[in-house]
């Protein structure tokens, strides 16, 4: 009788524990629920052009990827070692693990109880029970928590698209001040070589008498001073490369060659479509969006955690035989289906946990109006910025440097025959060193706007490409006109 009593109790039990893992009986058909499902993409693409990376389905290991003079190798490198792009993605997969918690039923409670004094029955006495019960939430409020939780997901997700972003305006912004730099130096070495110049022609001079002392001192001066310029500008180097080492995740020291091609593309579309565009796309009003829907939800599951949940329960009460074993059914053990709610009475905290979802939803929204508001606000800057340094730009490249090249040739020129100071010579040369250098300082300026705007948008924005300059190479452009250079 006992090996058929704990059969029995087996039986009973395993089918509780399997009914206890089922889904509640008070959700609907998992074939009409409306359950936000994760729709992330395999293969991110989040950045077009220099903001493009392959996300975790990537076969490329990290230790492979290797960086050459194209922005878009500095960024693929930086979103793959970035420390904030990992704890971005980590808090996403953190947050994805939520959903299996939130979905399941509460964990099924076993009692075992046993008589300290037996209860004499007719068909024997009653030894001890073993019981399981399970509880089964109000309708839909596991279905509503899992929505909750899938909207939080989706939430985390856009963060983690929206540090990519910042990670990449970053490396972009790095690279072009590091740009100018090597332009700036390259610059001033090419005004040091040509004062030189000047320097061996006034000493000829002066060793003739044609010239005076004066002038040979004037040049001197003009030589050292730029030869300061260079050095503090190289000294400074160091720390432009740290401040980009430090995005892509490397040593301060590590070797970033100079040679770094950047495109030169202006915005083609005008601060209002930008601004749009931004609505549209950006990573930032995306999360909170899908916050303000997690709360929403939240109102609805706050709302049945005020409705009674049903717990079922199945007692199993062990009996030994009767005295008298002709009795009948002696030795039975009964079994016990029990049926249970609790109940909410005390409604106040159950009203206060609505409250506190609606005002979190609401404090949500304003966040996503100052929230649109300020990225209105920074996209019409950056816009701004951006066009503002394209047209001085423009300004130098195309007017102020070809005049000052101009006069440096014909200041050249009368300087040979005599008819000319040299004053005016060094005065010619150093205006056009200061345009060259604010040109590439402007182009500094309008690449990083650019990758501003692409961090707002939330992706690249359209551009056009600016017209060739007169240098090969697309950083350059050669402030010296030929006939001048030594």
């Amino acid at each position: 009788m006992a090996m058929h009593n704990a059969v029995r109790l087996l039986g009973v039990s395993a089918g509780v524990v399997i009914l206890a893992g089922c889904t509640s009986p008070f959700d609907p058909p998992a074939n009409t629920r409306t359950t936000t499902r994760l729709t992330m993409p395999a293969n991110q693409a989040v950045l077009d052009s220099a903001y493009r990376h392959a996300e975790s389905q990537d076969s490329t290991p990290v230790s492979t990827i290797q960086i050459d003079t194209s922005p878009e190798s500095y960024v693929r490198y930086a979103l793959f070692n970035s420390p904030a792009v990992e704890q971005a993605y980590q808090r996403w997969r953190a947050a994805s693990q939520r959903l299996p918690q939130v979905k399941a039923l509460p964990d099924p409670r076993l009692n075992i109880g046993f008589f300290l004094n037996e209860v004499e029955t007719r068909v024997g006495p009653q030894q001890g029970k073993v019981g399981i019960q399970q509880t089964f939430p109000w309708i839909g409020k596991l279905r509503d928590r899992e929505d909750a939780a899938a909207k939080g997901v989706l939430a985390a997700w856009y963060q983690y698209q929206q540090t990519q972003l910042r990670v990449a305006e970053q490396v972009m912004s790095s690279l072009h001040d590091l740009v100018y730099l090597d332009e700036a130096i390259r610059i001033t070495k090419e005004n040091y070589a040509l004062i030189e110049s000047f320097e061996e022609v006034v000493r000829a001079r002066y060793r003739v008498g044609a010239g005076s002392h004066p002038e040979l001192i004037r040049v001197q001066v003009a030589m050292g001073q730029l030869e300061d310029r260079v050095l503090g500008l190289e000294a400074l180097r160091p720390a432009y490369v740290a401040s980009l080492n430090a995005v892509l995740n490397r040593h301060p020291q590590a070797d970033v060659p100079a040679g770094i091609a950047l495109a030169n593309a202006v915005a083609s579309d005008d601060a209002e479509q930008i601004a749009q565009m931004a609505y549209e796309w950006s990573p930032v009003l995306h999360s909170i969006n899908q916050r303000i829907e997690q709360a929403r939800i939240e109102t609805r599951v706050a709302r049945k955690d005020g409705y009674p949940d049903l717990t079922i329960g199945i007692d199993y009460i062990v009996t030994d035989e009767a005295a008298n074993p002709s009795i009948a059914e002696s030795g039975d053990d009964p079994i016990i289906l029990g049926f249970g709610i609790n109940l909410p009475i005390w409604r106040e905290k159950y009203d206060a946990k609505v409250r506190e979802s609606i005002a979190r939803r609401l404090s949500i929204s304003r966040e996503f109006d100052a929230q649109t508001n300020t990225i209105s606000a920074q996209v019409y800057q950056a816009w701004f910025e951006h066009t503002d340094a394209d047209r001085r730009v423009r300004l130098y490249e195309q007017s102020l440097i070809p005049k000052a090249q101009e006069s440096l040739s014909a200041s050249l020129a009368g300087f040979r025959t005599g008819d000319q100071e040299f004053l005016d010579l060094l005065d010619t040369e150093r205006t056009l060193l200061e345009f060259s250098i604010a040109a590439q300082r402007a182009r500094a300026d309008r690449g990083k706007a650019l990758a501003t705007l692409n961090r707002l948008v939330g992706r690249a924005v359209p551009t056009a490409p600016t017209p060739p300059t007169t240098d090969s190479h697309p950083n350059h452009t050669d402030p010296i006109p030929s006939e001048v250079k030594p």
